[in-house]
């Protein structure tokens, strides 16, 4: 490679980094979260509704229905907490680390959480590990003055090369002015067969 062609790639990596967002990671334990729905445990289906602490402060919801999961984040409308319900139509549980992208401001604009899901063998009808996918699902933060929050993206963990960085640049160019209730979160880069298909609920804005 000649001399010119690196000193062209080195200035673009630069430049890029001087304006990249920046990621702080939390913890999601449903254990430390607090039940926003005193009769859950009357209600079929295994329903929960739990508010847990995230990033500076910002609320993370969780919700879980018949064993598949949502997750909310920032201070969402009430209508979204109660009707809302973004996630897979297999069986499904998230992860414990929540990554959130920071704004220029330092605030949290995205984040980004790993699904797993739980496929089932179509012959038996039963879940079976090898089957099992992971998707990496990117949700735009609500705030104070916008509080509309939800998932504006997702990445098939298992058929990417480097899925967090496809995630990252998901939620750094496209969570943010991801209109909700209007815009219909897609895949990015490459889906197998492995990372299920969508389950979308949410009400008009």
């Amino acid at each position: 490679m000649k001399h010119g062609a690196i000193c062209i790639i080195l200035t673009a990596l630069f430049a890029g980094s001087a304006h990249a967002e920046e990621s702080v990671y939390t913890d999601l334990d449903l254990d430390a979260c607090v039940s926003i729905n005193p009769t859950a445990e009357e209600e079929p289906g295994g329903f929960a509704s739990l508010r847990c602490a995230g990033y500076q402060g910002a609320p993370v919801y969780f919700k879980e229905f018949d064993l598949r999961q949502t997750v909310y984040y920032g201070p969402v409308s009430k209508k979204i907490i109660d009707e809302a319900g973004e996630t897979f139509s297999a069986f499904n549980h998230v992860g414990k680390k929540i990554e959130w992208r920071l704004a220029a401001d330092g605030s949290p604009q995205a984040t980004i959480l790993r699904w797993f899901i739980e496929n089932t063998n179509p012959d038996t009808g039963a879940v079976e590990k090898a089957l099992n996918g992971q998707v990496l699902v990117i949700s735009k933060v609500a705030t104070k003055d916008d509080p509309m929050g939800c998932v504006a993206g997702y990445v098939d963990a298992l058929a990417n090369p480097e899925p967090n960085l496809l995630a990252r640049q998901v939620a750094d160019e496209i969570a943010p002015g991801f209109a909700c209730g209007v815009d219909r979160p897609t895949y990015h880069g490459e889906r197998g067969e492995k990372a299920g298909e969508p389950s979308y609920s949410f009400p008009e804005p």
